[in-house]
C-alpha cells in the first residue's frame, strides 16, 4: 500500500497510515478502511477528519507491540538484559560493556518518527475539525494524542520542537530543513493545556472500544503531573537538555495535581474498573475489558486488522505485534524419548499464549526472582501475579502436530503424556532438592524425587533458558486444534497501552512525595488484595479457590516508600514497557540497575555471573536519531547543539 504524504524535517507524514473511517460501525469498533493517498485539503471535509482520526489510534502500531521499542524500554534496566540470541539492537541497550548507545541505533530511533507523523496528524485535525463540523468532543480526541506523543517524546528526548515548521503546535504542510527544540517546561506546558482541554471534552464512555475518554485523559494528566514533580525535584541531580532552570519549589504543586487527578479518576470510574483477578487483566481471552483504557488494536483479519500486514508473514516489523518473541526463549529445543523409542519435541511451536514464537533475545535478570527481589519466594508464595505473569510450566503438545505417541520419558524415568508438564521453574528454595547430574544433560534440567518433570531452579536463570512472559504471549482462535498455521506471525492480541489499575500506583507515588504514607498504603492494597485472589491458575490450567487476601496485606510494609512502589510497578506491569520510563521518573535506574546476575548463553550454564552497567547521568534522556541530524540544512555546530549532550560525537 502506497501512502502519499507531506514531508518535513522531522521525517512526519500528515498521517502515519493510510486509514479512512466512518464512526460508527455494526460491532462499534473503528472501521478501517486502506486508502492509496491523502492531501492536505483532506483535513477540510468531514471524511478527512475521521480518516485523521482512526489514524490517531492505528499509529499506536508502529512502536507498541513492536519488538525493538519494548527493547528500548526493558533491557538495561533491573527487569530485563540482552539474551543468548541477542544482536547489537539488544547488547547496545543493556550497557553492559557488549555495546553502545549511540544515535544510530534502534534506541534512539524508538518512537520519534512515528510520534511526530502523530502530532502533525493531531494538529491538522485540530485546526480544521470545527470547520468541517466536528464536534468538541471529537476535536478531544486528537488534543488528547497530541499531548500522549508529546509526554513520550519529553520523557524520551528531553525538550523537543513544538514548531515542526509553520508555527508552535500548528499543522505543518511545508518541507522545512531546520529545527529549534523547546525546553522541558514548554514542552510540558503544552502537555497540560492539551490534556486539559481533553478532560473537559471527551466523553465519559468511549463512543466505539478503545476510543478516548475523560478518564484515560486523567491518566496520562496524573502521570505527566507526577513526572514533571520529579523533573523540577530533580534530586539526584539529572542534566536536562536544552538547559533550562527549574524551580524544586514547585515539585510538590505538581505531586498534589497528580494524587488529586489520580483520586479523580479513581472515585468517578466511568465505565472503567479493575478485573477481579490478576490473571483477568491478562489472559487472551479476556481482551479489552473494563480495565483497559487504551490499546494498539489488532485483530485476526489481515487485511484491516494490521495496517494490511499478513501475520503469517513475521516481518519483525510495525505494524505487527511481534514484542513477545523477544522475552520467548527457544523452549523447542527439548527433546524426549517417545514410547516407540524414537526421539521427538515433546514442546514444539504453538500458538497459544504460554508459548508462541521464540526468539531469545531478552532474559529476565535473575535477581529479581531470587532472595531479596520482586518475585523471591515469599512473594511467589502468595502473589497471584506470579502465576499470571511468566509461563513457569511446559506442557507437552506433540499429539496437536499429529503425534501418536502415548508418552515420553520425562525426569526419574517417569512417563509424561499428552498435555502434562515435562518441565518446570521452581522457586530458589527448591533448588537445595535438585540433581542436576544425569537428568537431561543437553538443557541443563535437573530432577526431583517423584516428579516425571525436568526442573530447573529460577535462581539459575540464563541468557539461554528463563520464564517466559506469558502476558504478552500470542493466542489465535483459528489453530483447530492444531499447533497453529501462523505460529511464527505477528499475534492478532492488542497491545494494552493504558490501565485503570496503574491510577492507584500513581497516587500512591504521588502521596509518597506528599508524605500521605496511610494514603499511598490505602492505594497499594488495593492492588495488592486483588493479587491475592486467584480462580484460575494458568501454569496448571486449571481452576482453583485461593484467597491470600490477608496474607498479601499484612506483607505490606507500614513505610511505603518509592523503592517499594518500583516493586509494585514491576510486579504489575512487569516486562510491558513501563520499567525505563520508571526508572527514569524517580531518578534511580543506576541505583537500581547498575550491576546484575544471571548465567551463561550456553545450554548447561547454571551458575550467576555478576554484570556492571554504565548508567552516566546524561543517558537519562535518549539520543536524538541520527537521521533526524542528517536531514538538517544546519551548520555542523548547530547540528552537534541540538543533539543532547552524552551522545555528540
Amino acid at each position: 500500500m502506497k501512502t502519499k504524504s507531506i514531508k518535513y524535517i522531522l521525517a512526519a507524514s500528515l498521517v502515519c497510515c493510510g486509514l479512512s473511517t466512518t464512526l460508527t460501525s455494526c460491532n462499534d469498533v473503528l472501521d478501517e478502511q486502506p486508502r492509496s493517498q491523502f492531501d492536505p485539503t483532506f483535513f477540510t471535509t468531514k471524511a478527512g477528519i475521521e480518516g485523521g482520526l482512526t489514524s490517531l489510534y492505528a499509529h499506536l502500531r508502529y512502536f507498541y507491540g513492536n519488538g525493538y521499542y519494548l527493547n528500548s524500554l526493558e533491557t538495561g534496566t533491573d527487569e530485563y538484559t540482552y539474551a543468548q540470541s541477542a544482536d547489537g539492537n539488544f547488547k547496545d541497550a543493556d550497557l553492559s560493556g557488549v555495546g553502545s548507545m549511540t544515535p544510530n541505533n534502534s534506541i534512539a530511533g524508538g518512537c520519534w518518527g512515528a510520534a511526530f507523523a502523530n502530532i502533525n496528524t493531531a494538529s491538522g485535525i485540530i485546526e480544521n475539525g470545527a470547520e468541517a463540523g466536528m464536534d468538541a468532543a471529537l476535536l478531544a480526541e486528537a488534543y488528547f494524542f497530541r499531548a500522549f506523543d508529546y509526554f513520550i517524546l519529553v520523557q524520551t528526548y528531553g525538550g523537543v520542537p513544538l514548531d515542526l515548521g509553520a508555527g508552535e503546535l500548528k499543522f505543518n504542510t511545508s518541507t522545512v530543513r531546520t529545527s529549534v527544540r523547546n525546553t522541558v517546561p514548554e514542552v510540558y506546558a503544552a502537555i497540560f493545556k492539551d490534556l486539559e482541554k481533553a478532560v473537559a471534552d471527551l466523553p465519559e464512555n468511549p463512543r466505539l472500544t478503545g476510543t478516548a475518554t475523560k478518564n484515560l485523559a486523567r491518566l496520562y494528566l496524573s502521570k505527566a503531573y507526577l513526572t514533571y514533580a520529579w523533573w523540577l525535584e530533580n534530586p539526584n541531580n539529572i542534566p536536562t537538555y536544552p538547559e533550562c532552570s527549574r524551580n524544586a519549589g514547585e515539585a510538590n504543586s505538581y505531586f498534589q495535581k497528580a494524587y488529586d487527578m489520580a483520586m479523580q479518576a479513581i472515585n468517578n470510574p466511568g465505565p472503567y474498573a479493575l478485573q477481579p483477578t490478576f490473571y483477568d487483566v491478562n489472559v487472551a481471552t479476556n481482551d479489552r475489558n473494563s480495565e483497559i483504557m487504551l490499546y494498539a488494536d489488532h485483530d485476526e483479519d489481515e487485511k484491516f486488522g494490521n495496517g494490511g500486514a499478513g501475520y503469517g508473514w513475521g516481518s519483525g516489523g510495525s505494524p505487527e505485534n511481534f514484542a513477545y518473541w523477544m522475552e520467548t526463549w527457544n523452549y523447542t529445543e527439548m527433546t524426549a524419548k517417545a514410547a516407540s523409542g524414537a526421539t521427538i519435541n515433546p514442546i514444539q511451536r504453538e500458538a497459544v499464549q504460554a508459548l508462541g514464537r521464540p526468539w531469545t533475545r531478552m532474559a529476565p535478570i535473575a535477581d529479581n526472582f531470587m532472595e531479596g527481589g520482586v518475585w523471591e519466594d515469599a512473594v511467589k508464595a502468595i502473589d497471584s501475579r506470579y502465576d499470571a505473569t511468566f509461563t513457569l510450566r511446559y506442557h507437552t503438545n506433540w499429539q496437536k502436530s499429529g503425534g501418536t505417541e502415548p508418552y515420553v520419558f520425562g525426569a526419574n524415568g517417569m512417563q509424561v503424556g499428552p498435555n502434562e508438564v515435562y518441565f518446570s521453574w521452581v522457586p530458589e528454595s527448591e533448588d537445595s532438592k535438585i540433581n542436576y547430574t544425569g537428568a537431561d544433560g543437553k538443557l541443563g534440567f535437573g530432577e526431583m524425587e517423584g516428579r516425571p518433570d525436568f526442573v530447573v531452579a529460577v535462581n539459575h536463570i540464563s541468557r539461554k533458558k528463563y520464564p517466559i512472559n506469558w502476558k504478552i504471549g500470542i493466542y489465535r482462535t483459528d489453530n483447530n486444534g492444531g499447533l497453529g498455521s501462523k505460529v511464527n506471525g505477528g499475534s492478532p492480541r492488542p497491545w494494552n497501552v493504558a490501565k485503570f489499575s496503574e491510577f492507584y500506583l500513581i497516587g500512591a507515588e504521588a502521596a509518597v512525595k506528599l508524605g500521605k504514607n496511610a494514603e499511598a498504603k490505602t492505594l497499594v492494597n488495593v492492588l495488592r488484595a486483588r493479587a491475592g485472589k486467584q480462580t484460575f491458575s494458568q501454569n496448571d490450567n486449571v481452576a482453583v479457590t485461593v484467597d491470600n487476601t490477608e496474607a498479601m496485606l499484612a506483607a505490606t510494609p507500614d513505610v511505603i516508600t518509592i523503592d517499594y512502589i518500583l516493586d509494585e510497578r514491576s510486579r504489575e506491569f512487569w516486562g510491558e514497557g513501563y520499567r525505563w520510563f520508571d526508572l527514569v521518573r524517580t531518578q534511580k535506574w543506576a541505583e537500581r540497575a547498575s550491576t546484575y546476575r544471571i548465567a551463561g548463553s550456553g545450554y548447561t550454564d547454571k551458575d550467576l555471573q555478576t554484570f556492571t552497567r554504565d548508567i552516566p547521568a546524561g543517558y537519562y534522556i535518549r539520543p536524538i536519531p541520527q537521521g533526524q541530524l542528517d536531514g538538517l540544512i544546519m551548520s555542523k555546530e548547530e547540528k552537534a547543539a541540538y543533539q543532547n549532550p552524552a551522545y555528540r560525537q
